[in-house]
């Protein structure tokens, strides 16, 4: 009986898609079920599909373009077992990887989200070492040998001063997902407030160390419009307020000051803003300029 889903909300490169699907079958525990949801319209992908020829892939296009999510939802219902990974469509599990987590969750059963250990890959897929998750590893980060369970308003707090999980490498339990849903207008912080509804919710962390995982992060092109324009930095601003109030009534004072301050998502913002100015981004350099010093303020 399959005891994991691996759900890939896809869109975008069909080589990476392609890569991240062979990583799945490799696995060496082979208990899982994979379902491919794809939004886009890319040639020859559902016939690349049919050639796999395991009944543990099972693919399907949307009609229309869901959005990322709009298929994140999608994903969830269509979810069967009691865990399931909602996988990055560029990212490449290790042969380890289900073993490890069945392991994590055979030592903890209960548990509502298994963070295993991450190897960062650049676009080549070879392995890197970028500010941010140098960041993410010596400043945020606890310190963890082994296992370990966390928890409560010290993870939260911990978690909003800087996001240092790696959302497509997450085992999740189901129905604790289930119960709070993928959140509409939140998409590059979707998967930092849905970890914190289930903290305030009583549920807790289960970190494993042991590598089992590669986590793709693509280069910021400095010719991308986009990435210097600060429109980003909107959607977190606006949460970081809301979840801070709701702490507060929560009875978490440490937690909602985190969040008001939200220290990484603005040095985030500033390390940003040299590239608006090489690009002539003024808009995008006076936004970026306006989070970075946003410290505690509503936007």
């Amino acid at each position: 009986m399959t005891t994991l889903d691996i759900m890939l909300p896809y869109y975008g490169d069909v080589a990476l898609m392609q890569t991240a699907v062979r990583s799945v079958i490799a696995q060496t525990d082979r208990d899982w079920r994979l379902v491919v949801v794809d939004d886009g319209k890319e040639p020859g992908v559902p016939e690349w599909f049919a050639e796999l020829g395991d009944p543990r892939v099972s693919y399907q296009r949307n009609e229309k373009n869901l959005g990322v999510v709009g298929n994140y939802q999608k994903c969830l219902g269509l979810v069967e077992a009691e865990h399931f990974v909602m996988m990055g469509t560029d990212d490449v599990m290790l042969p380890n990887y289900v073993a490890t987590v069945r392991a994590a969750l055979t030592e903890h059963p209960g548990t509502a989200i298994v963070q295993p250990g991450v190897e960062v890959i650049d676009s080549d897929g070879k392995p890197s070492n970028t500010l941010v998750d140098e960041a993410k590893r010596r400043i945020y980060a606890p310190r963890i040998q082994g296992r370990r369970l966390l928890g409560g308003e010290a993870l939260a707090a911990n978690l909003l001063r800087g996001n240092w999980l790696y959302f497509p490498a997450l085992c999740w339990r189901t129905d604790a997902v289930r119960k709070w849903g993928f959140r509409e207008g939140l998409e590059i912080i979707q998967d930092l407030a849905l970890i914190i509804d289930l903290i305030q919710d009583g549920e807790q962390l289960l970190v494993d160390e042991t590598l089992s995982f590669q986590y793709r992060r693509h280069a910021v092109s400095i010719s991308s419009a986009k990435a210097f324009s600060g429109y980003r930095f909107e959607e977190s601003a606006q949460y970081f307020a809301d979840v801070a109030d709701r702490l507060d009534a929560h009875g978490w004072p440490r937690a909602a000051k985190a969040a008001r301050t939200h220290l990484s998502s603005r040095i985030h913002a500033l390390t940003l803003l040299p590239g608006a100015l090489r690009t002539g981004q003024r808009d995008g350099a006076r936004a970026l300029l306006r989070h970075a010093a946003a410290s505690g303020r509503r936007p």
